[in-house]
């Protein structure tokens, strides 16, 4: 389905009888697929996609996406072949053909000019390059949380999504979610007076989610005095070179580290893993930052301009060198404009996973798994605030990819766009160069610049290997 299409040409009273006169004549046999059979519109009128990655977030989205009968996914991309295989044939299944264009160089399948969106699920260092490519090929992006593995590559997303015109949605579903939007009206409506504090708890420590550190424990149990935990493994050790091996011939190594600086391949911290290492990714702070701290933003509003003015806070970070070097427990105190007070935590009884705003007037927690309390018993009973106090309404999506969908047709912002993710994950980005550096961060929100600090300052990009670039 073309978003910009041209105007149909007229057609005279004189041509259309000929046309139809030709038509009763030689009638033509049509598929049912090509009228929209069993309720799908007819191809002119669906989503063309193409999915890019089939690690761990890839397959859950693509299957949203498959069961909306407005939408086609038609290509598949991954630069590990058996997972490419993998996404392709499920794809095929599903639709019973096999249409599905399989593709190891994104920019091949962004190239394509029958592809209408694409949805990214990539580790962190592509997601800049990767958007914004996306976004100059004319494609409206799905694209995953954090918005970027650095706020200077985050800044480039937004503007080329506003340059030429693209529709973003993010991966936070929560806002998606009827009693995440019930709490976040609780605060906006003002049922708990003023803010004056919010905390933010976000998981902690390391979690095998690709199933390789068994493996990897064992190989370490033939060492002696090898440590078992990737993150006590650091180069010059017999743990670490017995931890490093070529890379399978079914991956692209050099394509999956990409931008990211070349390191070798480990298969612990590799595929799903990627998230425990920041020459990938961010750790459990920025894994979670586009949830919870999203939700936050959402209950405080002007969440496409929020931002803290200062952050600072505590951590613990194994080795930088070690396999696994990602922050394991932290704790962060930011100030916004107002007075209010937001502490992001992981690893900390104190703060309760999920996001707590706390008011003069009372308090709202919230959590997945439909979680909610309050200070008030009544509210603890409903999932919908009556009329009478509902004067601020917030958005209200039909389903996380069912509302992508519906504003690619529409043109209108999805429930959170590239400007919502952006600032969502900036208290991320900026709480992580605070337990780097061991001190206060001042920032100007406005501006989206740290004040008086040079070597933080550089912390807000990341030099990209050659030959990689934003452009």
């Amino acid at each position: 389905m073309k978003t910009n299409r041209s105007q149909p040409r007229r057609i005279s009273r004189r041509t259309f009888l000929s046309t139809a006169a030709a038509a009763v004549a030689f009638p033509t046999i049509i598929p049912a697929s090509a009228l929209g059979a069993n309720g799908r519109p007819a191809p002119s009128e669906r989503i063309t996609m193409g999915i890019v990655g089939w690690g761990m977030q890839g397959p859950s989205n693509t299957r949203g996406f498959l069961v909306e009968k407005d939408c086609q996914v038609v290509a598949a991309c991954d630069v590990h072949k058996g997972r490419l295989q993998a996404a392709v044939d499920t794809i095929n299944r599903h639709y019973g053909n096999k249409d599905c264009k399989a593709y190891t160089d994104f920019r091949e399948m962004f190239a394509r000019k029958d592809i209408d969106a694409v949805m990214l699920a990539v580790p962190d260092n592509w997601h800049g390059i990767m958007s914004v490519e996306a976004a100059r090929q004319g494609k409206d992006i799905y694209g995953e949380k954090p918005l970027a593995r650095t706020i200077a590559e985050q800044q480039a997303i937004v503007r080329a999504v506003r340059q030429y015109g693209r529709i973003w949605q993010t991966g936070s579903w929560q806002r998606s979610e009827r009693h995440f939007r019930y709490a976040c009206e609780i605060v906006r409506n003002g049922l708990i007076g003023k803010i004056q504090r919010v905390e933010v708890g976000l998981p902690a420590g390391h979690h095998d989610f690709a199933g390789t550190l068994k493996a990897f424990q064992e190989k370490m149990a033939r060492i002696p005095g090898a440590p078992r935990n990737p993150a006590e493994v650091v180069p010059g050790t017999p743990a670490w070179e017995a931890a490093v091996s070529d890379p399978p011939p079914e991956l692209d190594w050099d394509m999956w580290l990409g931008p990211s600086q070349m390191e070798p391949y480990i298969e612990v911290r590799a595929h799903m893993n990627w998230r425990w290492n920041y020459n990938v990714g961010g750790g459990q702070l920025l894994d979670w930052i586009g949830h919870h701290c999203d939700i936050a933003h959402w209950g405080l509003g002007n969440d496409d301009q929020i931002g803290p003015l200062e952050i600072e806070g505590v951590g613990e970070f194994p080795p930088a060198k070690a396999i696994w070097n990602t922050c394991t427990r932290y704790r962060l105190t930011a100030r916004y404009p107002g007075g209010i007070e937001v502490v992001i935590a992981g690893g900390h009884e104190d703060i309760r996973s999920g996001t707590k705003w706390i008011g003069t007037d009372g308090w709202v927690w919230v959590n997945r798994g439909n979680a909610f309390e309050s200070s008030n018993p009544e509210w603890n009973e409903r999932r919908s605030l009556p009329d009478d106090l509902r004067k601020v309404k917030l958005y209200e999506s039909p389903g996380h990819f069912r509302n992508f969908l519906d504003c690619v047709k529409s043109r209108k912002p999805t429930i959170t766009p590239v400007e919502v993710a952006h600032r969502s994950a900036i208290p991320g980005h900026l709480g992580l160069i605070a337990l780097l550096l061991g001190r206060k961060i001042r920032w100007d929100p406005n501006k989206e610049i740290i004040l008086g600090d040079p070597q933080a300052s550089r912390l807000l990009s990341r030099e990209l290997r050659a030959p990689w670039r934003l452009t």
